[in-house]
């Protein structure tokens, strides 16, 4: 399935509390779970003012309607083509 990464420009999202971010998982998760094995949220990267999420997904049509339907913003999608880490240079 294809691996996505989600940009969602958040002002703030560095200071969100631990509850808060419990509140928007639990959140996420009840809609994930609602549309299917289809969608799979991986994990999310909180900084200052961004979350960046990694989702496996059908497609960018199944990203974007988990986004409406939780109201999450999504400044952008990209499809990951290819993986590399330090391994890759060996």
């Amino acid at each position: 399935m294809p691996k996505y990464i989600i940009e969602r420009e958040i002002p703030g999202a560095g200071s969100f509390t631990p509850q808060d971010l419990q509140a928007i998982s639990q959140k996420s998760c009840a809609i994930l779970n609602s549309m299917g094995p289809s969608i799979q949220w991986l994990e999310s990267y909180v900084t200052d003012d961004k979350v960046y999420c990694l989702y496996l997904a059908p497609d960018e049509a199944a990203i974007r309607a988990h986004a409406e339907q939780g109201e999450f913003p999504v400044t952008r999608v990209a499809q990951v083509r290819s993986v590399i880490d330090p391994t890759t240079a060996e």
